[in-house]
């Protein structure tokens, strides 16, 4: 790559990422995109020596790999409508089954000790409710009253560090190891 192609691309490092914000409202989301875009470039920008041509090139690459990031989406929200249906293959389901333990099994300890206890028990190692109910001494109903509420608490912890994605049921799990729970916070 030439000097004159790298200049005019790290030159036009803030309009790239205002572009993928426009397009993503996610400013981490843009930030990943156009380093990984910046990456991409290193390796296929060797026949390029113009800066400007350079530019509108790179915007290419941008688009490119905003519809990419959108393909992957639908295929993860089409996989957790699969999953819903009952419609997966087991390599499938055991592939989703460890992304969605590995995310809920960071944000467990952020929640009260009932509640991640509840979780653990009847999510993740699938207990029952009314097997829950008998080794914690509680009714059925009380357990599965706690079982909503902790799942409630939970979409509240995964909606905080996750954002809007959450709602939408992305497995592109970026989350931050999550900060501890808060005095008081059910």
């Amino acid at each position: 790559m030439s000097q004159d192609v790298t200049r005019a691309l790290v030159r036009s490092h803030r309009r790239f990422l205002r572009f993928l914000e426009g397009k993503l409202w996610d400013r981490a989301l843009a930030e990943d995109l156009l380093q990984a875009t910046y990456a991409k470039s290193l390796l296929k920008a060797g026949e390029l020596r113009d800066g400007e041509s350079a530019v509108a090139w790179f915007y290419r690459l941008l688009r490119n790999a905003i519809a990419d990031h959108h393909r992957q989406r639908g295929r993860e929200a089409r996989a957790v409508e699969r999953a819903g249906r009952g419609e997966l293959s087991t390599v499938e389901a055991d592939e989703l089954r460890a992304a969605v333990c590995r995310c809920v099994g960071e944000l467990l300890p952020a929640l009260k000790e009932e509640y991640a206890t509840t979780l653990r028990r009847v999510d993740v190692e699938e207990a029952s409710v009314p097997e829950l109910a008998a080794e914690l001494g509680i009714t059925a109903n009380n357990a599965g009253v706690r079982l909503h509420r902790a799942r409630q608490a939970l979409r509240k912890r995964v909606q905080g560090m996750c954002g809007a994605c959450a709602a939408h049921g992305c497995l592109d799990c970026r989350c931050a190891t999550p900060p501890p729970r808060p005095k008081g916070l059910k």
